[in-house]
């Protein structure tokens, strides 16, 4: 499990209209590290031009930053001089290569821009101040190669993408003995005669489309390589352009040891979605730090050059089979409740709980249902939170108003659903959804004193208010544990968006909520890419407020991930998980009412464990554990606060 964080500078370089050559775009940027410098090489896309392309004519710039943050002395650094290049320079990556800087980047070399004119040439520099010489090298179509740091096997070695603009498009490797080789006409023809020996595949679908990325970062257990991943690139679906990673052989870069599950980042920020090309985000450089931090720099929207982190050992961990650990286990126990069929209304299925640690006892209230899928909430507890020792033989709350009683089908479902409960001060807030078969789920809010919910007097419940306005559909509830601010906070959803309210009162009965400020929402062609909601409410920890979420696929698989709100904000979201913490495996999880479901109401934190309630398949009940300090430790890691 991993994070990847966006620079707070982002963007770090955005166009400049006082300047023709750049005033359309600066995207596309490769770093190179040059002692306490950052040196950044861009693509520039300047003012149309009538006489050359109205799109406008794309060159190298250079831009230089002490910080890494803040970018200076911004020039043209690589133009067109040649008749392969005459109509551009595109997309560098650049490699200190044996003494020397090579720069790879795309060379336009006719119009209208097509496969026989678009291919790849180098710059090379002694001192990254001026242009010693340039070669054409592939004579085919290709674009995004670079040069691997240092040789392999004694070889020295490059990647690109071949027939990128005469599709299907292939990865490829190329291995020489001299740098010469690598503008040879000869060495190419040969190579491209047996394209199909080279090549490297990435792809999970057919009609998806790959691209060679930043240029490769040597670690102790391969070489890292982010690279583009655009799903549905062909048809089938949704577009979505995104970053993952390979880890190649150190030895055999034709070997994939290990690869991300799915991108490591989308389209979410408002550079990203809004530009010259909306919804864009393309790697094409990256740095490691001696303190294990990697740099990962993008084009945005093919507009502006931005950054993002992670850290590398989490990231590893996460790519290779052998060294995935997982972080949240189950209890062995599983499931820890089950339906029983002498209670009518809990023959079904008993799942998705609600929970509470009071007097040393977990106290699990749980969504149940009998045959005619009415939702009530039933009640159990636990000593040592896995094993059950008390359950009660009737509903602890059940549906009691007409916002809630079914209306529909006499089989539909309908009721109380999905409660989460948070005690603030002496008072049990539970909130859950409130069904009547027919009208949009609404979200309800009871309470009961803390001393008759340990009495089990249920019939202390308070009348249940609506808490969402008619005919907005509103799920996935709950109120923070304390004020932040000096008002509550509630968590909903808003389809798509998870969103908050701060509220001065929590009486509903004169208005209902009347903001939806959105916190985040699903991220188009990962795990959680259809819909998320809470699992239970937040819980508070040293670093933020721990917040453990579900997210949909477009399987319709259910999934748990977790994120970090701010402690003074909650509404900022400090980190969220790249992958999932835990996702359907076991049968009892894969098979029932809801296959391939794990969903969470509700989690206990007792010393540094934390106990994740969660529903399998819609039908029986489940715990798993972990260590919250190395949740955090991943949710935050130090070298990319």
């Amino acid at each position: 499990m991993y994070v990847i964080r966006r620079s707070s500078h982002n963007p770090l370089i955005a166009p400049q209209s006082e300047k023709h050559w750049e005033a359309q775009g600066t995207f596309n940027p490769t770093p190179i590290r040059q002692g306490n410098l950052t040196h950044v090489l861009y693509r520039a896309l300047g003012r149309p031009d009538a006489l050359m392309t109205p799109a406008g004519v794309s060159t190298i710039g250079k831009a230089l930053s002490i910080d890494g943050h803040h970018f200076q002395n911004r020039r043209q650094f690589i133009i067109p001089t040649e008749e392969w290049d005459r109509y551009g320079c595109e997309d560098p990556r650049a490699t200190l290569f044996e003494g020397k800087y090579y720069i790879f980047y795309t060379a336009l070399g006719g119009m209208p821009f097509g496969a026989g004119n678009i291919k790849v040439a180098v710059a090379i520099s002694k001192d990254l101040e001026t242009i010693d010489e340039k070669h054409l090298i592939t004579p085919f179509n290709a674009k995004a190669m670079t040069l691997f740091p240092e040789r392999v096997n004694g070889k020295i070695t490059v990647i690109v993408s071949v027939h990128t603009d005469e599709p299907p498009t292939h990865i490829a490797i190329a291995q020489c003995d001299k740098i010469e080789e690598l503008w040879d006409l000869g060495f190419w023809e040969k190579w491209h005669a047996e394209l199909d020996q080279h090549v490297i595949n990435p792809l999970r679908f057919e009609h998806d489309h790959v691209e060679v990325g930043a240029t490769p970062i040597k670690t102790k257990d391969g070489w890292l390589m982010f690279y583009s991943y655009i799903q549905n690139y062909f048809g089938g679906g949704e577009r979505v352009f995104g970053i993952e990673a390979l880890l190649l052989d150190l030895e055999d870069p034709y070997k994939i040891v290990g690869k991300t599950k799915g991108p490591i980042m989308v389209p979410e920020e408002i550079y990203e979605k809004y530009g010259m090309v909306p919804n864009i985000v393309f790697p094409s450089g990256a740095i490691l730090h001696k303190d294990g931090r990697v740099d990962v720099y993008y084009g945005a929207a093919d507009t502006v050059c931005a950054r993002a982190s992670l850290n590398l050992q989490d990231l590893l961990n996460a790519m290779v089979p052998s060294r995935r650990i997982e972080l949240v286990v189950r209890a062995k126990e599983n499931p820890i409740l089950k339906p029983i069929e002498a209670h009518p209304w809990e023959k079904k299925a008993v799942f998705n709980a609600a929970t509470v640690d009071l007097d040393d006892t977990v106290h699990i209230l749980y969504r149940a249902m009998g045959d005619d899928n009415t939702s009530v909430v039933g009640y159990a507890a636990s000593k040592n939170g896995i094993k059950i020792t008390a359950r009660d033989p009737e509903p602890a709350y059940k549906p009691r108003e007409d916002f809630e009683m079914k209306r529909g089908s006499s089989n539909g479902n309908s009721g109380c659903e999905d409660p989460r409960i948070t005690k603030i001060g002496s008072t049990l807030y539970m909130m859950y959804t409130a069904y009547n078969g027919v009208d949009p789920t609404r979200v309800a809010l009871t309470s009961i004193s803390t001393k008759d919910f340990l009495a089990k007097r249920w019939d202390k419940w308070a009348k249940p208010q609506l808490t969402t306005p008619d005919k907005v559909n509103d799920k996935d509830t709950c109120l923070f544990p304390e004020k932040i601010g000096g008002q509550y906070m509630l968590l909903h959803r808003i389809d798509p968006q998870l969103c908050a309210d701060f509220l001065d009162t929590l009486d509903f009965t004169k208005s209902k909520l009347t903001r939806c400020i959105e916190i985040m929402g699903p991220r188009a062609g990962m795990w959680d890419s259809v819909k998320i909601g809470i699992a239970g409410p937040p819980i508070k920890t040293e670093k933020g407020w721990l917040l453990i979420y579900h997210g949909v696929s477009k399987t319709g698989t259910y999934r748990l991930g977790a994120v970090l709100l701010d402690l003074k904000n909650p509404s900022l979201v400090l980190s969220r998980t790249v992958d999932t913490i835990f996702e359907p495996i076991e049968e009892y999880e894969r098979k029932g009412v809801v296959p391939n479901a794990v969903f969470s109401c509700g989690a206990v934190l007792r010393g540094d464990t934390l106990f994740i309630y969660y529903g399998g398949a819609d039908t029986v009940l489940g715990v798993a554990k972990c260590s919250l300090k190395k949740l955090l430790k991943i949710l935050l890691p130090e070298n990319i606060a």
